[in-house]
């Protein structure tokens, strides 16, 4: 059995749907025998041009004409989002629009060579990012020949709104539930930008086998104020509600319910809620219509890792984060938070499998606090928890309901 990957360069309407197929339009083939190329079945593909060495283009021949090769390195295919130079003279008049469009896998043994077909999603001047869109291979003879291009196009087009739309390729199972495992740290003193930077390097370094950090949008860092309920009844709603202040004045509402800490809690987020703190009593008993339990309120600052499951297309955060009441910011919680976010795959996601590879990130993970020296309590250990055993702790930390 053997396999080969090409990346298919041609012209942008065929992912646009500006204009059809033609028969003698300029398609080239180019052959990837280094950087990323997938394993059989995988679901994302991250090309780096740097990375690809010498390759070999082929331009698909007009009537009966031969094809045209040239050779080139995997750094001059495109300048700054441009075909280069060998494109250019491969693609003649319309080679000023020759974009990835397609990575495609084969797999060939004695009796058929199988392909899958992977659409480019997102191209920028140093990458491409690309997703598989056959759910199962297509057989053909040479895939050079592209007789599985139409095909290839045809399930494009179906899923366009989906492909074709920035940071649009994501779809979530669990809906609306969070999935998080928590690692509370101990004492709350760690320096976790550093392990934040030291994770990204592992990531990107290779240290977590199958999985690369998710496509330009890998870390992110936050600080906002929680004003956080505890919900206590009726007996369902059991959980905590909050309030955080978002930068166009108005406020997220969050959500979520659980009778106790657990690893799988339903959540609910609400944006644009227009309140000042004065008003949040009322939202939680006249709105929302639960009986519920002012917490101190808490800063939090944060720094998230984001990265992807090539296998599956799921994304997860790693989160390192501290906490410190407003009222006394002596008291406060470190955690380090590993949670599922969404699946970058417009083929249905496998649910399964994101509690597995959980599994698998979670003992990983564990690894990597060890070997940085850190000291933690593995569990679901929540911030309505803290809040709840500071207040007990501390009892002047009680917030009065009602008062202003």
């Amino acid at each position: 059995m053997s396999t080969a990957t090409w990346l298919v360069v041609g012209g942008i309407h065929l992912l646009n749907g500006t204009a059809p197929l033609r028969p003698d339009e300029p398609v080239v083939t180019v052959r990837i025998e280094s950087g990323a190329t997938p394993t059989w079945g995988d679901n994302t593909v991250v090309l780096r041009w740097d990375t690809l060495g010498t390759v070999e283009l082929t331009a698909r021949p007009a009537g009966d004409a031969p094809a045209s090769r040239l050779r080139a390195t995997g750094s001059t295919l495109f300048d700054r989002m441009r075909p280069g130079a060998e494109l250019r003279a491969l693609g003649g008049t319309a080679a000023g629009a020759l974009v990835p469009l397609f990575l495609v896998h084969a797999v060939t043994d004695a009796d058929a060579t199988r392909v899958h077909v992977y659409s480019q999603i997102r191209f920028l001047a140093e990458d491409a990012c690309f997703i598989r869109t056959t759910s199962e291979p297509l057989v053909v003879g040479d895939p050079q020949e592209l007789a599985w291009l139409p095909e290839a196009v045809r399930l494009h087009a179906r899923d366009a709104l989906f492909l074709n739309n920035h940071q649009r390729s994501y779809r979530r199972c669990f809906h609306g539930m969070e999935l998080e495992h928590k690692y509370t740290l101990d004492p709350p003193t760690a320096d976790i930008w550093t392990l934040t930077c030291d994770l990204l390097d592992a990531v990107r370094d290779g240290d977590l086998p199958g999985h690369v950090l998710e496509y330009h949008d890998e870390f992110q860092a936050w600080d906002y104020l929680n004003h956080l309920y505890r919900v206590e009844a009726p007996e369902d709603d059991r959980g905590y509600v909050s309030f955080i202040p978002t930068t166009d004045g108005k406020n997220l509402v969050k959500r979520k319910w659980f009778a106790a800490d657990a690893f799988s809690r339903r959540e609910e987020h609400t944006y644009g809620v227009e309140l000042t703190d004065a008003g949040f009593d009322d939202y939680v008993a006249g709105h929302l219509g639960v009986t519920a339990t002012r917490l101190p309120s808490f800063r939090r600052a944060r720094y998230d890792v984001n990265f992807e499951s090539l296998r599956t297309g799921h994304v997860y955060g790693i989160f390192f984060d501290t906490v410190t009441l407003v009222a006394d910011p002596e008291v406060r919680m470190q955690q380090c938070e590993l949670e599922y976010l969404r699946s970058r795959t417009v083929l249905e996601p496998d649910a399964d499998a994101v509690l597995d590879e959980m599994s698998a990130l979670a003992a990983w993970l564990e690894g990597f606090l060890r070997a940085h020296g850190v000291s933690d309590t593995q569990g679901c250990y929540s911030k309505l928890s803290f809040l709840t055993d500071s207040v007990a702790a501390q009892p002047h930390l009680a917030v009065q309901v009602g008062a202003r």
